[in-house]
């Protein structure tokens, strides 16, 4: 390991430990192990698993209702 990335590693080692997950994951992806580099919550989870359900059905927005999201934040 490089002096630099020792510096790197000690100075993270006193951040507290939201801030070390998140220097960990940043370095991860930054050497390709992607698979380890977020984790869904249980909320976020369900929420994926319900739009994925709606992708199943076809339940997708009408093109009068993306238009109309559009209008409304003036897009």
């Amino acid at each position: 390991m490089t002096d630099l990335l020792e510096k790197a590693v000690e100075t993270a080692r006193s951040l507290p430990p939201e801030l070390q997950d998140e220097i960990a994951r940043v370095m991860l992806a930054f050497v390709g192990d992607e698979g380890s580099v977020y984790r869904l919550a249980p909320e976020e989870e369900a929420e994926l698993d319900e739009s994925e359900a709606a992708e199943r059905r076809g339940d997708f927005a009408t093109d009068e209702e993306v238009r109309a999201i559009w209008a409304k934040h003036g897009l």
